[in-house]
């Protein structure tokens, strides 16, 4: 099996397993006490499989075949995930009434880390 292949499923079993944990147990509260009020009472999971999809090949080739060590390939997973979760989370403060900065400051801080673990997973998987 290619390199790649191994990458982009341990990359994307790994932003399921620890997102999952994030969304639906740690932080559960802290976004339902938030932004509850501006969340659907069901989730669309043919836009969540979209992004997952998405999001891990987006890290497949911009983080994980580049990289050359797993310090450079945790360091770029950080800077993708804060550009990529700064986007849609700066974008909300810039435009919604009623979205808090602490859900703006976390969900970054968030998305550096599991996108900075997702891709140092898919980078030591296809080494």
């Amino acid at each position: 099996m290619s390199k790649s292949f191994i990458a982009y499923g341990v990359i994307l079993g790994t932003l399921l397993i620890i997102d999952g944990l994030w969304l639906g147990i740690i932080a559960k509260t802290f976004y339902r006490e938030r932004i509850g009020h501006l969340m659907s009472p069901t989730v669309s999971w043919w836009a969540v499989v979209v992004f997952y999809l998405i999001y891990t090949l987006g890290i497949l080739i911009l983080v994980v075949r580049p990289g050359t060590s797993t310090v450079g390939v945790f360091a770029l997973g950080a800077v993708l995930g804060l550009v990529a979760y700064g986007t849609y989370d700066l974008t909300n403060q810039a435009v919604m009434r009623a979205w808090p900065l602490t859900v703006t400051v976390i969900d970054m801080l968030w998305g550096s880390l599991l996108t900075a673990l997702a891709a140092l997973a898919g980078y030591l998987a296809a080494r």
